[in-house]
């Protein structure tokens, strides 16, 4: 057997030992100190006023709510704290009264308390108790305000709490420096000497989260979903983007831009399965005697097509495929829906039924819609015998719309950060990858999974506390990157293990 030792390597050993031999005690630990410690630098970066601008994502909302505790761990507020040990200033936050979350609008809940999990997420059970009207104006270094797209931050009368419920969001009326404020302005008027946006991603989700369509199923007030529902023209986002790229680096501030994320793969979209329904062969035969009408209708119509040169027998076979409802007994019989994007045939009286197929995305809230029954009525099943409305899925066509404009928005972001010369942090990437197989942030993985996945809080669309910090890594070592300070190189990323992935229902 060859010695896996030889002449070189003794000798190596033999001089480390005769190093350490000569030391004292304080000798090898000053050694020590000297070779693995890197004095933070910031660079060419000036982190003494840092101003945070952007929606729900960046104002530390989680849970579905707004409160402390989220605020603590917003994205912002973990960076400012690694700035503030190389100069940089106080980091101020419109923070809630407490940890319950939600908010009243004169005395009215218009927002619920935030979710905890208990098997299932659940709703806390607690009345709100931050009131819009009662807020301290502003301006906030976080000026992070949930709702808002891109063309609110320079909308005045945003904050303006006469306009509640028209055209006023309740969360800057609370944090606004007066009523005819803009966002931008409040942000511009701090002189920030760094800054931090992530605008865009309510451009297109609101639209998505409410299945294309423009209805909030909640009932209630939703950061997340508040504004018109209509994706943002890409034309009119590049130039309200650019503008406001303008106005945060007219002082010669830099900054970090963040681009945008594929909305459709967030837990909200990819948690309820298309498929969920089990039926007996009685209920089968039922249903499908029930369709039998539906089905005979649209053949009748569509050979009547062909007949007339309307359309070719390829296309009424495609679309007589699409829409046929037959149910099959066993576990996995996929839901029925309406698609607005089938062929219109209501002059004929028949609806644009079909079955989910693997290609549509059950929007969360539908979890607990699917199998209910309408009225009480045993034969009228949502989901099953009565089609889900619009609203609960987003269906492929809708799913293309959004990712045209999302990518569009990330053409833009990308091209202003170039030319501006500003740190740039790709979020489009590091959803793909949390979503096939997931992410490394230090010892733990993470994914895109509801609830258990680390990365998503139980909305199903904003980061929870671990989140929150393995993004705010990414500005951290995006601004290495661009302006050569060492937050990494240093030894000051967040650590994972410091950041938990769900709040108890009891939290002060």
């Amino acid at each position: 057997m060859k010695n896996i030792f030889n002449f070189k390597s003794l000798l190596y050993v033999a001089m480390i030992s005769l190093v350490f031999t000569s030391c004292t005690d304080e000798d090898y630990q000053k050694a020590i100190v000297e070779v693995e410690t890197v004095d933070l630098a910031a660079g060419t970066a000036d982190f003494t006023k840092f101003v945070s601008v952007g929606n729900s994502l960046t104002a530390g909302f989680t849970d579905g709510a707004l409160f402390i505790k989220g605020q603590e761990m917003s994205i912002p507020n973990l960076v400012a704290n690694k700035f503030a040990m190389i100069g940089g200033g106080e980091f101020t936050q419109p923070l809630m009264n407490d940890n319950i979350g939600g908010l009243l609008a004169g005395g009215n809940v218009i927002q619920n308390p935030r979710l905890y999990f208990d098997g299932a997420p659940k709703v806390l059970d607690a009345v709100p108790t931050t009131e819009v009207f009662a807020g301290v104006p502003g301006p906030y270094n976080n000026m992070g305000v949930p709702g808002a797209k891109t063309y609110h931050l320079g909308f005045s009368g945003y904050g303006n709490g006469a306009g509640l419920g028209v055209y006023a969001n309740p969360y800057f009326v609370r944090m606004a420096s007066s009523p005819a404020a803009t966002v931008i302005g409040d942000a511009v008027s701090q002189q920030p000497t760094f800054f931090s946006m992530w605008i865009g991603a309510n451009d297109v989700l609101r639209y998505s989260l409410n299945g294309g369509d423009g209805v909030d199923q909640t009932g209630n007030f939703d950061p997340s979903t508040y504004g018109d529902a209509d994706i943002t023209d890409p034309t009119v986002f590049a130039g309200v983007y650019s503008q406001l790229a303008d106005a945060l680096t007219g002082n010669g501030a830099k900054g970090v831009l963040l681009n945008l994320p594929d909305v459709t793969s967030i837990p909200y979209f990819t948690t309820v399965p298309y498929n969920p329904v089990p039926l007996d062969a009685a209920t089968v035969a039922a249903l499908n005697g029930a369709f039998a009408q539906y089905n005979g209708g649209v053949q009748q119509v569509l050979a009547g097509y062909v007949a007339a040169n309307v359309i070719t027998q390829e296309m009424a076979d495609a679309e007589i495929a699409k829409r046929t409802i037959n149910f099959v007994e066993g576990e996995n019989n996929a839901v029925t829906i309406v698609d607005e994007y089938l062929m219109d045939l209501s002059a004929y009286g028949i609806p644009n039924y079909r079955h989910a197929t693997s290609d549509d995305l059950l929007v969360l809230p539908s979890k607990s819609v699917i199998g209910t029954q309408v009225n009480g009525n045993p034969q009228l099943v949502n989901g099953v015998s009565v089609p889900l409305a619009d609203k609960w899925v987003l269906t492929p066509n809708e799913q293309t719309a959004v990712q045209t404009a999302t990518d569009a928005y990330n053409v833009t972001i990308e091209t202003v950060a170039t030319a501006k010369d500003l740190a740039f942090v790709d979020i489009n990437t590091m959803m793909n990858q949390l979503a096939s197989g997931g992410l490394l942030f230090d010892e733990f993985n993470m994914t895109n999974q509801y609830a258990l996945g680390a990365t998503f809080s139980l909305d199903g669309v904003h980061p929870t506390e671990r989140g929150n910090a393995f993004i705010a890594n990414k500005i951290l070592m995006a601004i290495d990157a661009k302006y050569g300070s060492n937050f990494k190189a240093s030894g000051n990323l967040n650590k994972a293990a410091d950041f938990v992935t769900q709040y108890p229902a009891s939290m002060q």
